[in-house]
């Protein structure tokens, strides 16, 4: 139901974008989000954003250098990664929220099948 992309190497300082396509209307109406996992530590919130797209929402660890957005005409949403760093390296989720406003740990609908991002110092 949500189809994530966009993973890869990159060396420190670079970029990537992740996008995630949500299958019918898997996504209508939620808000959607962006979480992590790397080894040896809990999965963590990195982004989200809510239905219509006027509210997101960033871990301070991103903050500055991501953006989240989406395209609800694509059922996609999309996740910016800047200036990226090692300690970004990890397994990214897209995510289904379970309202229209928020999307956190514990308030998920559905998770994508995770992407991984790869930074080299």
């Amino acid at each position: 139901q949500l189809q994530a992309s966009g993973g890869g190497l990159v060396q420190a300082g670079g970029s990537l974008r992740l996008s995630c396509a949500a299958s019918g209307r898997t996504a209508s109406n939620n808000a959607m989000g962006w979480f992590r996992l790397a080894p040896g530590k809990e999965r963590e919130f990195v982004a989200g954003i809510s239905w219509t797209g006027a509210n997101t929402d960033y871990a301070s660890s991103g903050k500055g250098r991501f953006i989240i957005s989406r395209d609800n005409v694509k059922n996609t949403v999309y996740l910016q990664l800047n200036s990226l760093k090692p300690e970004d390296t990890a397994v990214y989720y897209c995510a289904v929220g379970l309202g229209p406003v928020r999307v956190a740990i514990g308030h998920v609908r559905y998770w994508g099948q995770g992407t991984q991002v790869t930074v080299s110092s």
